[in-house]
């Protein structure tokens, strides 16, 4: 008797494979030209003339453009640490305990997320100059503080929800036999939870990371005169004309992205072998 055909049959078929082939060229050919051109000896980039690294290094030459790169990566830094100490906190509390408002408190959770990113950038904007003002009365400075708060508000909602996730397939029978044999709550979430959470907590930092690396219109409201990310430099270089030079700039802000991607994949697959190997 002939098997019946199911969905993943047809993966072999080329048509299937075509579709695919032309998806995945859909959403990465505009990165790939951006790669390319990046290398492109004219400052027009529509039009190749030959092969350069000499806006990689003007680039490097930068020093405004450096300065705003490392700006982003402080605050990317600072706030997933923090994000993930508050996501993972957050996780925890939903996860073990039942209290009065637990599910609007899980709605509100969810907030910084669908609500619009103009209407949280406006929000954060008149909260750090009208509604926290210094005790000298003057208003909140809008420096790397502001922007590292802001971007906290919204990326350990991420990480709280990713894992959150994670703890939902989490054996409670274990926590059970770890007391059984003597093991305190410190214990049992220190070597049991803990690792157990180790994948939600990679993934969660690396979204928060990459939220906070690329944001441009929170930061674009929280960010004073003095203090510019690579976003908002690259979009004040854009205003004037697309150069190689803001190629090189993607460019280099996606190979950081891939790397920690990587890394972070590495990292997840690690932790899945030796799950495997203790199981």
């Amino acid at each position: 008797m002939r098997r019946a055909t199911g969905p993943l049959d047809y993966l072999g078929r080329w048509p299937l494979r075509l579709w695919i082939g032309a998806v995945a060229l859909f959403l990465y050919l505009p990165l790939v030209s951006l790669i390319v051109f990046s290398f492109n000896d004219s400052k027009r980039t529509i039009v190749w003339k030959g092969f350069t690294l000499g806006w990689y290094t003007k680039l490097f030459a930068d020093g405004d453009l450096l300065q705003a790169f490392a700006n982003s990566l402080t605050i990317a830094a600072l706030s997933t640490a923090i994000s993930v100490v508050l996501g993972a906190a957050t996780a925890l509390l939903l996860w073990r305990f039942r209290f009065p408002g637990k599910a609007a408190f899980e709605g509100l959770l969810a907030l910084p997320i669908i609500v619009p990113e103009i209407c949280l950038g406006v929000a954060f904007l008149v909260f750090f100059t009208t509604v926290l003002p210094w005790p000298t009365e003057l208003p909140w400075p809008l420096n790397l503080g502001a922007i590292t708060i802001a971007h906290v508000s919204f990326s350990f909602s991420f990480v709280a929800l990713v894992v959150r996730a994670r703890l939902a397939s989490f054996n409670r029978d274990l926590e059970e036999a770890a007391r059984d044999l003597g093991a305190s709550e410190w214990r049992i979430l220190r070597d049991i939870v803990v690792p157990h959470m180790r994948p939600g907590l990679i993934a969660g930092a690396l979204l928060a990371f990459t939220l906070s690396l690329d944001d441009f219109v929170i930061t674009f409201f929280t960010s004073g005169p003095d203090t510019v990310t690579f976003p908002i430099k690259v979009y004040a270089m854009v205003r004037f004309s697309v150069t190689p030079e803001v190629n090189a700039a993607s460019t280099m802000l996606i190979v950081v992205t891939v790397a920690l991607t990587a890394i972070a994949l590495r990292f997840q697959g690690t932790d899945i072998v030796k799950a495997q190997a203790a199981g």
